[in-house]
Formats: structure tokens, C-alpha cells, sequence
């Protein structure tokens, strides 16, 4: 898997491979030291960054020499067997040298990058230099049972010692290990619930679909507990289980996903019709489970979908009182990935005014993660690199439910979907509107959704910061645009906030068509704060063509301002201050200089 590897690139040199990387590994992020790339999360101090993420157990690749990783993780490292891998590459991509964490894929992936940049992996490990394969780092579909034991059984090989193999496994028959049909060391390949020793190392093989059903609201232990009994009482391994499988409408079922997450697994899901294929292979038909849920069987079918035609029935159904579960076995390791489709996930994500440098971390991880993207056309394009190989789905302006709805629909079809929003997308975005959507219960698939959002800087705050901190007292948002709210209901809360003397962020100010709402507003607060009182006038907040401008509450002219525009308006305590060469600021104090002399 490839979702967590940070890309590191140090210099502007760097940028063109690190793109390329990139691009072989899919669902990786470029990280960029500030001011040299525009990667999709930035950093400033080399070392702190890189810790932190040894830290989070993230694979890392450094475009750099590898005395930089070297150094900077040195004091870091610990147990080897559960550090990610760390991995340097030269900036001309002529070299990839695995530096850390060959326990945990380091090698693997070092010749994955290797062939894919047309360059060598600088391999040092014993075993994969004399047989051509490292022991402890299995490929994708099997599990090493006990890693302790592979140094001393890699000891006896490389001393002479001949291997007996146990099992089928194309990767290990194609290497260079010295097989024997008398060898004094053995290699298992099993379901089976075995351990491995000094002189026997056991491999598990993903061969194992889990089935299960359950009432809704099932204690997700009476599902981990049936399931684990199950495996024990048919002698197999848990480290063989591909994943947990069942029917659609159990996508949003808490007990499946802790079952899976128990054992380290995804969980996928088929439609009826997809598990009703199986009732000719069913062990127990059900005609009331048929008349609930539209299939003969959840447990077994979705068990025997997983494994395929190939697959056989090797648990039949297993009850607990609110829970059933069923295992299937496939003649080869099935990639869960392929099976039914996983649950959902709707983020609704907040971008910010525009720029990279105001996208949290959460929201550039969660755009990554997604596979499709759903927003204005604009919205995506500032997302930049983040968007390249991702499905998009681009609507215009005033398109918003028709938006929303093609996300959720989407989501509902088990994908990973995140909806863009400028600014955040709670405040006069997405948020809501995807929550009104949701308590409707138009579509049902919409309710087995994962939902997540991510806050982002807003405009009121983007264009505080930009003038200094005028929102340092008690302040409020109003949207003037009268399209879903009536103009009284608009009008009665202006009055409020002026009575209030609360600081007043106005959002959707004017537009071509909407000229009166502004001027009205502005007349209001005058009639409660002084003519001298700040206004500050922000367009295009985090872009090229950013603009602030301070002006007055007597002085603001409506015709500077448009939909792009975000006005803000001091309260009759807000301040207007010169910084000589610096510049001008506006605050709002919240009374410090009182309090000192009280």
C-alpha cells in the first residue's frame, strides 16, 4: 500500500522526480520544505518533520543524500522490527537505498520505485543478496506468523543448511533459496493455525473470507467472539483472514467494522443480488432471511462471494444469539480490495481561501485518500497537484444541491468521496447543506455513508489576519445574499448585531443583480457606530490577485464591492493604526488596558 508515504523533497531540483515518484506510488503525498515546491503538505525544519513522521510510522523517501535521513532520525530509531521504511534517493533518481525498516517493506518497495524510475535498489540485506528474497518482508496476500524466528532460521541457510517447502507459494519457489526434499529447515504455507520456530517459518496466505451477518445494534465483542470461536474451532489462523464480508445493508453496522479493525482487515460489502448468486453453493438456505434482506444467505454467501467460484464452504454458518458468521477458503490470497465495495466516505472539506499554504494537513490528507472529487470547477483547480488522478465531478455555481446529491450518491456507491468547498465548509458552504440532504432520508444508501469534515480557514478569518486582529472582541457573520433567506428575517439580524456593537463580517456582499442589501446594511451600523469606525475590504483573499483595503464606515463606497468581496466592519471599538514602514493595522482590543488598572 502506498496511501502514507511522504515524498520528501528538499530543493527545487528535486521537484520534477518527485512527481514522478509520485506517480508510482498512487495515494502518496510530496512534502516540501517551504518556499522550494509546491507539494501537497509543507514544512519548515528538515529534522523536526521527519521525526514526526518516523514518529507516526509513515514510510518515507528522501530525495537527498542519505546522510540527511541518517542524521536527522538517528536519535529516533528503536526497534527494528516495527520502524517504517526509510528509504533515499538520489535527486537524478539514478540510485534508491533502503536505509531503514527492511522488517517493514523497505526493500520491496525499494525495488518497486527502482523499476519504476529505471535505476538500481541498492540491496544489502544477506539473504536477498545470496537467495534474491528477504524472508521477513512477505509480498501483498501473505503474513509471516513470528518474525523473531527469521534471523536464526536466514543463519542456518546462509550456513548451508537445505529447506524443505511445505505448501504452495509462487514467490518463494521462484527464488534463489536452496530447496530440498530433505532440507533441515522448513517453509510453511497454510491456513492453518500453526507457529513458526527456529528451524520452521510459517507463512499464512490470505486465503480466508469471514462471512458475517448480525441484528442491527450487535455488541461488537458477541461479533468478534463468534467469529474468533469459529476460527478456533476449524483450526485456522486469523492471520490468514483476507477480510470481513457482508450484505450492503450492513455498510454502516458498528460491530462489522470493529471486527474488522480487530483483525487488521477491510471490510466489504455485496449487494442482494450479488449474494444471491450464491444459493446454489449455501450449506443453509434461509427463505426468512430471503424474504428480509432479498438473498438465501448473508454469512455464507458473502463468504463464498469473497472466495469465488473456486472457493469452498469450510465453516458453515455459525450462530450467536444476535450474530451469524460463516468462513470460505479460495485456492489462492484474495484481494479484498476486489471483492463487493467497501462502506462509503463522504469528506466535506474545506480548502481555504485558495492558497496552499491555508490548507490544514487533515484536508490535503483526505483529498489524497479520495478517489473522486465534487465541487465547482474552480474549487478543484486550487487544489493543484492534490487533484491529478482523481475521478472529478465539476458543477457551476448555484449548482449546490445537484452537487451535494451527486456526492452522496456516490459515496453510497462505496466510494471515497470528498465534496470542496472554498473557505470552510461550514461556514455558508457545503456542510450544511449535505446535513439537510442526509435528514431527509431521500435515498437509503445515503445513510450507511461515512461522513467526516474538515474545518478551513474562512474568509473572515483569512481576512482578519490580512489587517491585523479586528476580531479580538465579540464579532458575528451574515450572509446579505436574500436567495434563501428573506430580506426581513436578513435586516432584523443587522439591527441586532449594530444594537450589539458586535464586530460584523459581511459574506456575499453584492452581486450584479443584488446592489440594495449592502448600502441598506452599511446605513443601519452607522446609525450605531462612529463615522470613523474601520471597514476592511478583502477580495480575493489567498490569491494572486488578493486585495485588502482599509476604509471607513462614512467612507465605504457599495461599488467597490462584489460577490468576491468579503467586508468586515469594525465595532465602535475597533482601532485603526499606523506601523510607519510597516503598514496599518486594525484591531479590536477586548480590554486589557482596564483590567491592568482595575
Amino acid at each position: 500500500m502506498t496511501d502514507n508515504i511522504a515524498i520528501i523533497q528538499l530543493g527545487p531540483g528535486a521537484a520534477l522526480l518527485a512527481a514522478e515518484i509520485k506517480a508510482a506510488l498512487p495515494g502518496a503525498e510530496i512534502h516540501s520544505r517551504q518556499g522550494v515546491g509546491a507539494g501537497d503538505v509543507a514544512f519548515t525544519e528538515v529534522g523536526t518533520h521527519l521525526r514526526a513522521l518516523f514518529a507516526a510510522g509513515r514510510p518515507i523517501i528522501g530525495i537527498c543524500a542519505s546522510a540527511i535521513l541518517i542524521r536527522c532520525l538517528a536519535g529516533a530509531l528503536g526497534d527494528k522490527t516495527v520502524e517504517p521504511p526509510v528509504i533515499a534517493v538520489a535527486e537524478d533518481g539514478s540510485a534508491v537505498v533502503p536505509l531503514l525498516g527492511g522488517h517493514g517493506g523497505a526493500n520491496e518497495l525499494s525495488q518497486r520505485l527502482a523499476r519504476a524510475l529505471g535505476s538500481v535498489a541498492a540491496i544489502t540485506t544477506a539473504s536477498e543478496v545470496r537467495f534474491g528474497i528477504s524472508l521477513d518482508e512477505a509480498p501483498e496476500g501473505y503474513r509471516l506468523a513470528d518474525r523473531v524466528f527469521v534471523k536464526p532460521f536466514v543463519a542456518q541457510l546462509l550456513a548451508g543448511a537445505g529447506c524443505r517447502l511445505e505448501g504452495q507459494a509462487d514467490w518463494l519457489r521462484q527464488s534463489g533459496l536452496p530447496f530440498a526434499d530433505d532440507g533441515a529447515v522448513t517453509i510453511a504455507v497454510t491456513d492453518k493455525s500453526e507457529q513458526s520456530g527456529p528451524h520452521r517459518l510459517v507463512y499464512h496466505p490470505a486465503s480466508l473470507a469471514v462471512g458475517v451477518g448480525c441484528a442491527r445494534g450487535t455488541e461488537a465483542g458477541e461479533l468478534i467472539a463468534l467469529v474468533r470461536d469459529g476460527l478456533e474451532q476449524a483450526g485456522l489462523s486469523a492471520q490468514s483472514v483476507a477480510g470481513i464480508f457482508s450484505i450492503d445493508v450492513k455498510a454502516d453496522e458498528p460491530a462489522v467494522h470493529a471486527l474488522a479493525e480487530e483483525l487488521g482487515v477491510a471490510a466489504r460489502f455485496f449487494t442482494a443480488e450479488q449474494l444471491e448468486k450464491e444459493k446454489p453453493r449455501l450449506a443453509n438456505p434461509s427463505a426468512r432471511v430471503f424474504a428480509e434482506v432479498g438473498c438465501h444467505g448473508v454469512a455464507e454467501g458473502a463468504a463464498l462471494a469473497a472466495a469465488g467460484a473456486e472457493g469452498d464452504l469450510i465453516l458453515p454458518k455459525q450462530k450467536s444469539a444476535n450474530a451469524t458468521c460463516a468462513i470460505a477458503r479460495a485456492p489462492a490470497p484474495i484481494d479484498a480490495r476486489q471483492c463487493g465495495h467497501a462502506r462509503g466516505r463522504l469528506a466535506i472539506i474545506g480548502i481555504g481561501p485558495g492558497t496552499d499554504d491555508w490548507r490544514t494537513p487533515e484536508a490535503s490528507a483526505l483529498v489524497s485518500r479520495a478517489d473522486c472529487l465534487v465541487g465547482y470547477g474552480l474549487y478543484l483547480d486550487l487544489l493543484g497537484p492534490l487533484a491529478e488522478g482523481k475521478e472529478r465531478h465539476e458543477f457551476p455555481l448555484g449548482a449546490e444541491e445537484v452537487r451535494v446529491r451527486a456526492a452522496l450518491d456516490l459515496a453510497a456507491q462505496g466510494r471515497d468521496v470528498a465534496l470542496i468547498s472554498s473557505g470552510d465548509a461550514g461556514i455558508y458552504a457545503m456542510a450544511s447543506l449535505a446535513f439537510e440532504l442526509l435528514a431527509t432520508g431521500d435515498a437509503p444508501g445515503w445513510a450507511r455513508i461515512a461522513v467526516r469534515v474538515a474545518p478551513g480557514i474562512s474568509a473572515l478569518q483569512a481576512a482578519a489576519a490580512r489587517a491585523g486582529a479586528p476580531l479580538g472582541h465579540d464579532f458575528c457573520a451574515i450572509s446579505l445574499s436574500d436567495l434563501l433567506t428573506p430580506w426581513d428575517a436578513i435586516r432584523k439580524r443587522i439591527e441586532a448585531a449594530a444594537a450589539a456593537d458586535f464586530v460584523v463580517a459581511f459574506y456575499n456582499p453584492a452581486s450584479q443583480k443584488r446592489r440594495h442589501q449592502l448600502v441598506e446594511a452599511m446605513s443601519i451600523l452607522r446609525a450605531h457606530r462612529p463615522g470613523d469606525t474601520p471597514v476592511i475590504l478583502a477580495r480575493n483573499l489567498g490569491r494572486a490577485d488578493e486585495r485588502v483595503r482599509f476604509t471607513t464606515i462614512a467612507a465605504c463606497d457599495p461599488d467597490e464591492v462584489d460577490m468576491l468581496t468579503l467586508v468586515m466592519v469594525g465595532a465602535s471599538s475597533t482601532r485603526r493604526i499606523s506601523q510607519g514602514h510597516s503598514g496599518e493595522w486594525v484591531f479590536t482590543p477586548r480590554g486589557y488596558e482596564g483590567k491592568n488598572k482595575r
